[in-house]
């Protein structure tokens, strides 16, 4: 983690000492270099949230992660517009100077990070059978290589190849049916979401108007969503809200429909916006706990990141349609479709709850005194 917070820091200030218009690739170099770091940094994020806590708690924790991650959002954006006009107010054209302030004080907000993760302990693993697999590699390489090649390839088998035979050895013929329910979960959101700025654009929504509606109301609704979402998970556990989740983001991509039939309508749109970024943040902050309780111990960090790529690979591909869907058809009916095709995967929950149970969801309920079991299931 402090890895990849340093190397973002120095990405970052790398970006702020580049001119575009003398040397734009020294700045996209940076640019690779901040993406890089910045996926690093989240998925070993994923992993100390995993690690660091049992899974009755994950859903609180990815609660408060999600609050983390939209607020730094708007900092980074916003925040750094901001600061850029206020270096140089009166600028029509490129300022490099206020850009390059603006990203130092991002780089000078990467402390917050470094500074919590230096007060942060290692989270209290049991590797006892990773540790155990990895000395048996090391001496089964070392018969046909060097010592220095043995102990890499080891440490790389172990890393790379076996959280992948973990997580089809616990869950056997079924976990093909979670990496399709992983794959289709967020497949109603992402193909609406997508087209959202068009269509607001196209309703002749105002850019002032879609900016404050999306990132104030829709950022608030997301967070309350999010909290909302991790109280109902620790009452009622996680895939039923996982189901739920999945209802309501497919129910309110209708609201939008009905936006497309009355055209520009400020009222209706915050309304459609606040519930259907409430629902957004439910159902993510259950699909995030549920992720987080599929990984093993010693093997959450790549587990976790395998995961959480399926889960867009599928929505995402389907997505690069929307456009097309739009032009051949109108925005009613896509958004109808967009709805629809969120449904199925309300029937892959019930399938993967019925002939693939999560023995981590399973202990978390079994830990349960026997009086909150029965109330939870009355």
């Amino acid at each position: 983690m402090m890895f990849a917070q340093l190397l973002l820091v120095a990405a970052i200030v790398g970006m702020s000492q580049s001119d575009p218009l003398a040397d734009l690739e020294r700045l996209a170099l940076f640019a690779l270099m901040v993406a890089f770091a910045s996926a690093t940094q989240d998925i070993v994020i994923d992993a100390f949230r995993i690690e660091s806590a049992p899974v009755k708690m994950q859903a609180a924790l990815a609660a408060a992660y999600q609050v983390g991650y939209r607020s730094a959002m708007i900092v980074a954006t916003a925040g750094a517009l901001t600061i850029a006009a206020w270096i140089e107010p009166n600028s029509d054209s490129y300022s490099l100077m206020s850009w390059q302030t603006a990203y130092l004080v991002m780089a000078g907000l990467m402390s917050i990070g470094i500074l919590t993760t230096l007060f942060s302990s290692e989270p209290a693993v049991e590797t006892k059978e990773v540790d155990e697999k990895e000395a048996e590699l090391k001496v089964k390489f070392a018969a046909r290589y060097p010592k220095v090649v043995a102990a890499s390839l080891s440490w790389l088998y172990t890393a790379s190849v076996l959280p992948f035979i973990d997580f089809f050895k616990r869950y056997g013929r079924s976990a093909i049916l979670i990496l399709l329910l992983i794959s289709c979960y967020r497949i109603s959101d992402i193909v609406m979401g997508i087209m959202a700025n068009v269509f607001y654009v196209d309703m002749g929504f105002s850019k002032t108007e879609i900016a404050t509606l999306s990132k104030i109301y829709g950022l608030i609704m997301t967070l309350v969503g999010a909290g909302a979402g991790g109280l109902l998970i620790a009452r009622y556990g996680t895939m039923k809200i996982l189901f739920l989740g999945a209802f309501l983001v497919a129910v309110t991509n209708l609201l939008f429909a009905y936006q497309a039939m009355i055209g520009y309508n400020i009222s209706f749109l915050t309304f459609a916006i606040s519930v259907d970024n409430f629902s957004a943040g439910i159902a993510t902050a259950a699909f995030i706990a549920y992720l987080s309780s599929l990984t093993s111990s010693g093997y959450s960090a790549t587990q976790y990141a395998l995961l959480s790529s399926i889960m867009l690979l599928f929505p995402k591909f389907v997505a690069g349609f929307s456009g097309a869907y739009i032009d051949a058809y109108d925005y009613v009916s896509f958004f109808i479709a967009a709805s629809l095709i969120g449904f199925p995967v309300l029937g892959l929950i019930m399938l993967v709850q019925k002939y693939a149970p999560n023995p981590s969801l399973n202990e978390q309920a079994e830990s349960e005194p026997s009086d909150v079991r029965k109330e939870t299931s009355a």
